[in-house]
């Protein structure tokens, strides 16, 4: 359904408000696939790329460089009604509900809004259609609940407002760009069942967006890891999680504080340092300055490409599903070549 190629979104940035002073390369070269009915995480810290990624799909920003294929249709390309069209089935959750609810519209409006701008003339028809989603994700009772304003609700009833929004347009694909990172815990676990739920009702692609691993393996397949504005790490979602090849990935497990015993891992050490400048990332491998790991003369000069990782536990090869963009898998590789030998 999407196939996103060598994507790059870069920002330029002005000397004294004019003159060509760089750019910032917010997403530098990242390629992945979703079919429909699949969730994949994307997951890294703040200033990595994600926002500039979601940003890119739903047509927020233009890719510099590389295409976006939904379907079959070069989403870099689009205007006017083609756009329109292609927002229609693209369903978008904010992160933070309260902020992405205009105060000044009941909910029965917010929830109109989407249907009247895509032609859904007919009130009776639109009043079905927002009781349909507010009834499919909770938001009852509907009778005391559609004619408030945003503000008179919790913080769990926004983001349902904000996800009946997103879904009733009845989109193939769903954006969720951290979806509960501003609720309370007791919260979440609820609002990530309903997303799964609406996924598997309606078998729906969905690409969740967050930094806190501890939420992701209960909602997606598939993961990938991205810093300083690339892809360093994809893989099953179980995979990544027993065997983390990326000393990155294995850094943000470790931040992440899994309460279970089990799930926690012998690399105790966060690296120090802060992310690369985006106007200017390091040469070689963008993680090599806080890496303990690194390889003088080698992970500083050159790039890393993705790899098919070895399960250093058996030796056996995981297959092109797991891959890390890290010299330290190719090492793998020759060791497993010379065991084989």
């Amino acid at each position: 359904m999407l196939k996103v190629n060598d994507l790059h979104v870069w920002y330029e940035l002005k000397k004294f408000g004019f003159g060509h002073a760089g750019y910032v390369r917010a997403v530098d070269g990242v390629s992945f696939e979703l079919t429909k009915g699949e969730s994949i995480a994307c997951v890294g810290e703040s200033g990595c790329g994600k926002s500039s990624l979601m940003k890119a799909i739903l047509r927020l920003n233009k890719p510099t460089k590389g295409t976006i294929d939904f379907n079959g249709i070069d989403v870099g390309s689009l205007g006017g009604e083609d756009l329109k069209a292609y927002r229609s089935e693209v369903g978008f959750i904010q992160q933070d509900p309260f902020g992405a609810l205009a105060p000044f519209m009941t909910i029965r409006q917010i929830l109109e809004e989407p249907l009247i701008i895509n032609g859904v003339s007919n009130a009776d028809e639109r009043l079905k259609k927002v009781e349909r989603i507010m009834e499919e994700v909770k938001l009852t009772p509907i009778a005391e609940i559609i004619n408030k304003f945003p503000h008179m609700l919790s913080g769990g009833q926004q983001q349902r407002v904000v996800i009946a929004r997103a879904m009733i347009l009845e989109p193939k694909l769903l954006v969720a760009d951290e979806p509960v990172s501003m609720l309370d815990a007791s919260v979440r676990v609820e609002i990530l069942k309903l997303l799964r739920n609406l996924q598997e009702k309606h078998n729906l692609a969905v690409i969740y967006i967050t930094h806190d691993l501890s939420t992701v393996r209960y909602f997606s397949e598939y993961i990938f890891v991205m810093y300083a504005g690339q892809i360093v790490e994809f893989a099953p979602i179980r995979d990544l999680l027993q065997n983390p090849t990326h000393p990155y990935t294995r850094a943000l497990l470790e931040a992440s504080g899994d309460p279970d015993a089990k799930n926690a891992l012998e690399y105790k050490e966060i690296p120090p340092g802060e992310p690369p400048s985006l106007v200017n990332p390091p040469s070689g491998c963008r993680f090599h300055p806080r890496c303990k790991f690194a390889i003088k003369g080698k992970c500083d000069v050159d790039m890393p490409k993705p790899m098919p990782v070895v399960d250093g536990s058996n030796m056996a090869i995981t297959g092109n599903k797991h891959v890390a963009a890290c010299w330290l898998v190719e090492e793998e590789w020759k060791n497993h070549a010379e065991l084989a030998n």
